[in-house]
């Protein structure tokens, strides 16, 4: 007898809280995995960074003055 393939534990689509499909996991359908994608490449998702924004210059860290 033959062992049953192991099926990933089901989980809710990120984006609209649907059961996740197979082919589109995390998501339930192309619509909200697009939707996701369209997030990230517009900003709306972000990674925090330690850059200066553009235009501005890094100002460097001067360390403190021992009071003598």
């Amino acid at each position: 007898m033959s062992k049953p393939l192991a099926t990933a534990p089901s989980k809710n689509c990120a984006i609209c809280g649907k059961p996740a499909a197979a082919p589109f996991l995390p998501f339930c359908s192309r619509r909200c995995a697009d939707v996701d994608l369209n997030r990230w490449l517009s900003g709306v998702y972000a990674i925090p960074t330690a850059e200066a924004p553009e235009g501005e210059e890094e100002r460097p860290v001067l360390p403190d003055k021992d009071p003598d």
